[in-house]
């Protein structure tokens, strides 16, 4: 009789605009047992999103109902969205032996540190400067002056983390 093997949860989160989700996208491509946990939020779909393979897309309403019955294993406001990882499928798919690619932001990856998820990894991406970050951030043309002043703001911050 076999042991069936658990899985592994790789939690990478980085400042907007570092480059997380190609990253998260190319090891998906690399990695046969590899799958994309789908994160839940209530900010509005980009062009090119889909509901269930980009996020859950949900109301206000509908994500403090899963906050309230512990369907989350982290959430955050993050830019005025709320965002965050549901419990069941997370605990569904490593049981079956899956490797599940977090890609999520620094708030959500040190809650989900400080309630000890097992088999789980945590890496941090960074561009070598902030000048480099802003110059992605304006590139992508996703967002307005202000709010790429907010997310370099925030970024500063999220280095803080690092030795955490």
């Amino acid at each position: 009789m076999s042991m069936k093997q658990k899985g592994l949860v790789v939690i990478v989160s980085a400042p907007s605009g570092a480059g997380k989700s190609t990253i998260c996208a190319r090891a998906l491509k690399k990695i046969p047992s590899a799958m994309y946990s789908v994160s839940v939020t209530t900010r509005p779909p980009r062009k090119g999103e889909v509901h269930g393979k980009s996020y859950f897309f949900v109301t206000k309403k509908e994500f403090l109902r899963l906050i309230a019955r512990g369907s989350l294993i982290e959430w955050a406001l993050v830019h005025g969205y709320y965002y965050g990882t549901p419990r069941e499928f997370i605990e569904k798919n490593v049981a079956r032996g899956k490797v599940l690619i977090l890609d999520i932001d620094v708030q959500g990856a040190m809650k989900i540190k400080k309630g000890r998820l097992a088999n789980a990894v945590y890496v941090f991406i960074m561009t070598p400067t902030f000048d480099i970050l802003k110059k992605r951030l304006i590139g992508r043309g996703l967002d307005a002056e202000e709010v790429i002043r907010v997310r370099l703001k925030n970024a500063r911050k999220e280095l803080e983390y690092l030795n955490k």
